[in-house]
């Protein structure tokens, strides 16, 4: 098999398509859709793979809109994400991608209709989906007919033409490069905790766990406020 930075410089997405399946679990259209819309946004933008090792585009920033299936063909393709600080999630739950050049912040936002995308699915996956995914019932070999109609329906995905897709030119505000910080020893757990996120209670450092105080997390349906323990 081709490298990945091989394979997205020739376009070759269902090459893509194996890698992201390895890194999200299974082959959905929605996956599929993350990695036709970084193809668009790349070719638009003119633009590679983000590559520290200096070979490709190292020089790029992917904002998406929702934390769906989308955006793990976003992280394969772009090479943008979130542990190495080059994809920011914004939580808005639109099937949207931005990808944008560091620098002159010009970029390429490129959004996915759902209702547009029905036409394509089998009557019958739609149907599988509802029951096996939205109502978490089914047998296991309806599952694994969802999966056969999802793995066709994302092949689909992976060619659409550009008209199912909304693309327009954006000009983003300035970014800051992930700045390093220092690390201070919580007093209660002891545990180190990065400089921004320490709360000081009494002139004391502490966690925001130890502290008790409001901690945000991503989950399914976006940005919540989180509890460590009941």
């Amino acid at each position: 098999m081709l490298k990945l930075n091989e394979l997205v410089a020739k376009r070759e997405a269902e090459g893509i398509l194996e890698y992201a399946k390895e890194f999200h679990g299974h082959i959905c259209p929605y996956l599929a859709l993350g990695i036709r819309a970084s193809l668009i946004a790349m070719d638009e933008l003119g633009v590679g793979r983000l590559d520290y090792s200096g070979s490709v585009d190292e020089s790029i920033l992917a904002i998406v809109e929702t934390n769906s299936c989308f955006t793990d063909g976003v992280q394969v393709t772009t090479g943008c994400t979130l542990g190495n600080n080059s994809l920011i999630y914004i939580d808005i739950g639109k099937t949207a991608l931005t990808l944008v050049k560091r620098g002159s912040w010009e970029g390429v936002r490129v959004y996915a209709d759902a209702e547009k995308l029905r036409e394509l699915y089998p009557s019958r996956a739609t149907e599988l989906f509802n029951k096996v995914v939205k109502e978490r019932k089914g047998t296991l070999e309806e599952r694994k007919e969802l999966w056969k109609y999802w793995e066709e329906t994302a092949r689909k995905f992976l060619h659409l033409p550009k008209d199912y897709f909304k693309i327009e030119r954006v000009k983003v505000p300035p970014i800051e490069q992930a700045p390093i910080f220092d690390s201070i020893r919580c007093s209660k757990c002891g545990e180190l905790v990065m400089a921004p996120k320490i709360v000081y209670v009494n002139e004391k450092p502490y966690c925001k766990t130890c502290a008790g105080e409001e901690i945000l997390a991503v989950v399914g349906r976006g940005i919540i406020s989180w509890r460590c323990s009941e």
